[in-house]
């Protein structure tokens, strides 16, 4: 049994000061619902054994804000398609159990649906979705296998 756990960053300014989307930073809201879904997460007990995150500013300022996380950085997350997320996941050494990817819509968002038979139809920012799979190896992961455990938007938080 392996756990996938998916985190959109949260909530971005439209533009950076040097208009690039990658250089995008977070807004205040998004700030405060990152540090938010931290606290949930330690208060539900949500660990890693990997943490995957795209290197664009605002993933790397939601990590920050949740604080507690040592993740590796992928450009291969970094607007990733459906197909694309699953050749990251795939590539995941078997001794990891409980994985977290932390990226962006539409790929989380599409990713999630499909592990889940349609389950999860809107993941906006902020949100976190817990995925249990009943695999060994993470090349086998493939659509309708999982079992959606968590579905945390900052409004269920309210």
């Amino acid at each position: 049994m392996k756990t996938l756990t998916l985190l959109r960053h949260a909530k971005a300014e439209r533009e950076s000061p040097g208009g690039g989307d990658f250089d995008r930073a977070l807004s205040a809201r998004g700030r405060e619902n990152s540090i938010r879904m931290g606290q949930e997460m330690r208060r539900l007990g949500l660990h890693f054994d990997r943490v995957l995150a795209s290197p664009a500013r605002r993933v790397v300022e939601t990590v920050e804000g949740v604080g507690e996380l040592l993740p590796q950085y992928d450009e291969r997350i970094y607007d990733a398609s459906t197909g694309q997320l699953f050749d990251v996941i795939g590539s995941v050494d078997d001794g990891v159990g409980k994985l977290l990817i932390i990226g962006h819509n539409p790929g989380l968002e599409r990713l999630a649906a499909k592990l889940t038979a349609g389950e999860i139809q809107e993941f906006p920012t902020a949100a976190l979705a817990e995925i249990e799979l009943p695999i060994e190896h993470w090349r086998d992961i493939k659509e309708a296998s999982g079992r959606l455990v968590h579905l945390l938007t900052p409004k269920t938080l309210d």
